[in-house]
């Protein structure tokens, strides 16, 4: 299987939103900076940090879209036409609300789940659904009306280093994920409870 090119954590931006819920893909992405200590600078024709890393010899690019979480898909979109990356090649990095705090699983394809950050990069992308997602729990408040108020909100601390160990682990993978060895890391890391 092809690996991946793009790697694009999600978030909202501002200090407002940093560490709350919503932002665990951006914050996955600045994890992953830091350890390939490459500098994520502010890019305005990719609207979003922007960064090249290598990883398993493949160079890679970093993104954190800093439209809002809605209009995420710009950001990926300007990137993906720039270096005629295609969708297959995008690994999007998100929280997710169907998965416990301390868990993630990744997938290729499938649908946005309402998950407006997937749902505006899928339309971007021109209604193409096959990138990969790498989705980390972040546990669901119980009733759809909770949601918005949910994921904007900090964890509570035992919550969110459970939702940190999960970054942590998953990047032990990042060289399998880039290079395409999707099943071997899903297998580890499906089974994995921080």
């Amino acid at each position: 299987m092809a690996g991946f090119k793009l790697l694009v954590g999600l978030g909202n931006p501002g200090n407002e939103y940093e560490n709350t819920r919503h932002n665990a893909g951006a914050q996955w992405i600045e994890t992953l900076a830091h350890q390939s200590q490459c500098l994520l600078r502010l890019e305005k024709k990719f609207f979003g940090q922007f960064g090249k890393v290598s990883i398993a010899g493949e160079e890679c690019y970093l993104l954190i879209p800093t439209t809002y979480m809605n209009l995420s898909g710009k950001a990926v979109q300007a990137v993906c036409q720039f270096y005629k990356i295609p969708p297959e090649e995008v690994l999007v990095i998100h929280d997710e609300l169907d998965i416990p705090p301390g868990s993630a699983k990744l997938k290729k394809g499938g649908g946005h789940g309402g998950h407006n950050g997937l749902k505006d990069i899928i339309a971007k992308l021109g209604n193409n659904r096959e990138f990969g997602r790498l989705r980390i729990g972040i546990g669901h408040p119980g009733h759809a009306s909770q949601v918005a108020n949910y994921v904007l909100k900090k964890a509570a601390p035992t919550e969110y280093a459970k939702i940190e160990h999960t970054i942590d682990e998953s990047l032990r993978y990042v060289n399998d994920i880039v290079s395409g060895n999707l099943n071997a890391v899903m297998n580890q890391l499906h089974s994995f409870k921080a």
